[in-house]
């Protein structure tokens, strides 16, 4: 569902610019609200939340997708932790649809989806992990590296079930704007996918503004 933000940039207390490849992890809090913004259009973003308080409490995409009974994201949508909270809720969006199940690349899916010689390329698990372990006062590993949310990515569902990769549906100027229930701690790995068409085979920048 298509809904427009009232909210202003030039009000925003905190932008960031995210390059392709990179990663953004920072506390948003309860009340506040997080826009992630599709600069040039077709760019996925590969988003992990957890609990401020306790990152063992984190986005589960099966409490959400459940208690939705639609396996997409868009405007109204209560994303739920693995203990059913309601960590966020979808305020605005101007894309539409956003996916819940293609999951995030790794070097180990570009291989067996691509080529043995895929192995090298950076993946999303990379920028999370890297995050992770730069970002030691969340106190986070490997193991908290779970399923995601992927922004702006088209995964169409086929007639037998089955899961596919298309060009998206995103535009520049396009965004997603979530309102926090809890303190959160948004993960992004802005995707260098460059297999697939989920960035237009052209991974861009994308923008994190913050709301009081």
């Amino acid at each position: 569902m298509i809904k427009h933000s009232q909210l202003d940039p030039a009000q925003a207390i905190d932008r960031k610019i995210v390059a392709a490849g990179d990663y953004y992890m920072q506390v948003v809090k309860a009340g506040q609200t997080v826009r992630i913004l599709d600069l040039e259009g077709n760019q996925a973003a590969d988003t992990l939340f957890y609990s401020a308080a306790d990152p063992a409490e984190r986005y589960s995409a099966m409490d959400t997708i459940r208690e939705q009974g639609n396996v997409y994201l868009s405007a109204g949508s209560l994303l739920r932790s693995n203990e059913n909270n309601v960590m966020l809720e979808i305020v605005a969006d101007t894309c539409g649809r956003h996916d819940t199940l293609g999951g995030a690349c790794a070097t180990e899916s570009n291989t067996v989806r691509y080529d043995l010689e895929k192995r090298c390329m950076h993946a999303c698990r990379d920028s999370w992990m890297l995050a992770v372990n730069e970002n030691e006062q969340y106190g986070m590993g490997k193991r908290d590296i779970t399923h995601n949310i992927n922004f702006f990515m088209n995964v169409p569902i086929t007639d037998d079930g089955g899961l596919t990769f298309e060009d998206g549906i995103s535009a520049p100027g396009k965004y997603v704007e979530m309102q926090a229930h809890m303190d959160v701690i948004v993960l992004i790995s802005n995707c260098p996918q460059l297999n697939n068409p989920c960035n237009a085979y052209n991974p861009t920048p994308v923008e994190v503004l913050i709301w009081d």
